[in-house]
């Protein structure tokens, strides 16, 4: 089953791998954002499966585009998964709290990212 993914990145190399990196390895359909405010109207234009948002974005970060995400009905329901290099047990908590489904660590291994998304998501 090919699922739909939005990547939001400010960083262009990091959406490029991790853009290729799902389309070649999972065979999944990708749309990325470089930014909170192109996050927010592409998710709603795109309605994907499931975002990977990075945390710290100049403008909008985030924790701020999540909780944009979450006020609007179209896009409320979509889980969210972020992407940072700044990974601390404070943060995971207060990330959990605010529902995001899981941390992914920067850098990633392309390979297995997936993999990753797929057994977060209980995706077969």
């Amino acid at each position: 089953m090919s699922h739909r993914i939005l990547i939001i990145d400010d960083e262009d190399d990091i959406r490029e791998v991790a853009a290729m990196s799902l389309e070649t390895v999972a065979g999944w359909e990708v749309m990325v954002a470089n930014s909170g405010a192109q996050g927010l109207t592409r998710a709603a234009t795109y309605k994907p499966d499931a975002i990977l948002l990075d945390v710290m974005m100049p403008g909008m970060d985030g924790p701020t585009t999540f909780r944009e995400l979450q006020k609007n009905p179209v896009t409320a329901k979509i889980p969210v998964l972020f992407l940072t290099a700044k990974v601390q047990a404070t943060d995971r908590r207060r990330f959990a709290d605010l529902g995001i489904h899981a941390v992914l660590v920067k850098p990633f291994d392309p390979l297995t990212l997936s993999t990753q998304i797929a057994n977060v998501l209980g995706w077969k």
